[in-house]
């Protein structure tokens, strides 16, 4: 069974993207705390997710750097060949459902100026998935992450 479920952070605004068949991919990197050996002082894993189609077009319109978000998906490796001809592996999380965890006025202050130019929901809790049958896109996009 591969099952994520992961709650953090965006690093950054998502990185949205349209592949040639018309589907929208959108790729993020959230941060998830995890504490150390003993128990104090936590520390951060940056792990990168991609979403799909109707999740893709949610994350891109309402998601923003510095928002909590709980992600529900699975983990998924792959490779690619770099321009330099170097193989490079990578693993991310292939999200299904996304939940928005804190309403606008619950971030803190720094990073809601950030996106004060976002149109970000208001009201409560959201969650979105859309799940993606045919991973053909993989084929059809040049993607060094």
């Amino acid at each position: 069974m591969n099952v994520a479920i992961i709650l953090g952070r965006l690093t950054r605004d998502p990185a949205i993207k349209v592949s040639q068949s018309g589907m929208t991919i959108a790729r993020f990197t959230l941060a998830v705390n995890r504490l150390n050996k003993k128990g104090q002082n936590p520390e951060a894993d940056f792990i990168n997710c991609v979403a799909f189609g109707k999740t893709a077009d949610v994350i891109g319109n309402y998601v923003y750097k510095g928002q909590r978000l709980l992600v529900e998906g699975r983990i998924q490796t792959g490779s690619y060949t770099s321009k330099s001809g170097e193989k490079k592996y990578t693993t991310e999380i292939s999200v299904n459902r996304v939940e928005f965890i804190e309403k606008r006025s619950e971030i803190p202050t720094q990073v809601n100026s950030c996106a004060s130019n976002q149109n970000v929901p208001t009201g409560g809790f959201e969650q979105m998935g859309t799940e993606v049958p045919d991973q053909q896109w993989m084929e059809q996009e040049e993607i060094p992450f």
